[in-house]
């Protein structure tokens, strides 16, 4: 039987949800790990709605459940269903929606508060010693919870990650150490098991972040 990986999902789309190529590199690598997948996101509106042709805020109102649904085809449960005892390991891809509807890194950066139910299921995971994968900006939630923890979120010194710089900066500010490490690459925090690649934090080639993001589900396996 396969290891059971829960996938958590902030909504639909890059600039206000889970960033859709890094969620699907997730579930294609699970698969052929030959892993049982759940997915779940939390039933709570969105911060706002953005419009991905015109990069600008709407008057929408949208649910991250519902929006997530569109990417797991349906196949979706409410992250307040979510039973730690019943799976093995826990992996968050990216997407503006992690730092909107997850938490609050979109507007408050190192001082974001982390949304309780997404809160609560990472403590789970670390108190039961299983791990936690996360891609491109989602590292930041454990940059919260667990502070000492080790994370990637890219090279500060690539000049196709220009926002890492900062991003960093703001992780060593919460106690956390920050690994620099190539979009092809994963940060293994052994003592915590969080496993972190830097994804769409770096300006590459579609292949490269897809290749990324299966060295951090292998590492996740490995450790589950």
């Amino acid at each position: 039987m396969g290891k059971r990986v829960a996938v958590v999902l902030a909504g639909c789309g890059v600039f206000d949800g889970s960033e859709i190529h890094e969620a699907s590199a997730v579930l294609v690598h699970l698969s052929r790990q030959g892993a049982d997948v759940k997915i779940f996101a939390p039933s709570i509106d969105q911060m706002h709605v953005v419009d991905h042709v015109k990069g600008a805020p709407t008057e929408e109102k949208r649910n991250v459940l519902v929006e997530s649904a569109r990417l797991a085809r349906g196949d979706i449960q409410d992250l307040s269903q979510l039973n730690v005892k019943e799976l093995d390991a826990i992996i968050f891809p990216g997407g503006f929606g992690v730092a909107k509807n997850l938490c609050t890194w979109a507007v408050q950066g190192k001082d974001c508060s982390v949304n309780e139910q997404v809160k609560t299921v990472l403590q789970a995971f670390h108190s039961e010693k299983k791990p936690i994968g996360l891609c491109c900006i989602s590292p930041v939630l454990a940059a919260k919870v667990f502070p000492g923890c080790e994370v990637t979120v890219g090279h500060d010194k690539d000049e196709r990650c220009p926002d890492v710089p900062g991003t960093a900066d703001a992780i060593t500010q919460l106690g956390c150490k920050h690994v620099c490490k190539s979009v092809s690459e994963a940060h293994v925090d052994e003592k915590n098991k969080i496993v972190t690649t830097c994804a769409f934090m770096c300006k590459a080639p579609l292949h490269e972040i897809f290749d990324g993001i299966g060295v951090m589900v292998q590492d996740v396996l490995k450790l589950a």
